[in-house]
């Protein structure tokens, strides 16, 4: 699956290589090249829909958002500090500020209303909770895989608060068009995934 055509730097083709690898890693099953690609085909979608937003900055972190990611958790906050320390050398200090910031959004995924780009980045990471059965399952899955060090009692305790923090929120999209295409169907998927891990 390549991705050059989304990205935003053609000046930059090393760190483009460096950040593809890091998605690359064996050890990823969920986060991975195809997850990336997801957020990056959402974020269009959205643009295409209306959403007006900084492109640069919001692909930007799209690429960085899970550039680092091996369940620990300040994966977010050391993948922003990767983009602060790359881009430097390509972009002005306040679209570098920008783009760690929005890579920072995605640990809490909670914008603010007048978050233009967090609202789309967000609603991009988010979406595969509104994927068909047969790709929810799939990412149910290789999510599973991703903590296989821990034990399927643990996994499944941990799994359900943040399925319950998920269903908690009064919606869990911030663009229209996500809360309108997007919300029933997540809400069915989680809901369906929480009955599983509570009987």
């Amino acid at each position: 699956m390549e991705l050059p055509q989304h990205w935003p730097l053609p000046e930059a083709t090393e760190l483009l290589g460096e950040i593809l690898a890091a998605y690359d890693e064996p050890t990823r099953r969920y986060h991975d090249r195809r997850h990336l690609a997801e957020v990056l085909d959402r974020i269009e979608e959205l643009r295409d829909e209306g959403e007006r937003f900084d492109p640069l900055t919001v692909t930007l972190a799209a690429f960085f958002h899970d550039s680092v990611y091996d369940g620990e958790r300040d994966a977010e906050e050391r993948s922003a500090t990767w983009a602060e320390d790359a881009l430097g050398a390509y972009l002005g200090a306040d679209a570098v500020a920008e783009v760690a910031r929005l890579v920072r959004l995605t640990e809490t995924h909670d914008p603010a209303p007048d978050d233009h780009g967090g609202r789309v980045l967000s609603d991009a990471d988010l979406a595969i909770l509104a994927a068909p059965a047969d790709r929810y399952a799939e990412y149910v899955s290789t999510v599973r895989e991703e903590y296989q060090h821990l034990s399927d009692e643990e996994f499944r305790a941990g799994r359900a608060q943040v399925l319950e923090r998920l269903l908690e929120k009064e919606s869990l999209f911030s663009t229209p068009f996500a809360r309108i295409s997007w919300e029933t169907a997540a809400r069915a998927n989680l809901e369906a995934e929480t009955e599983t891990l509570t009987t």
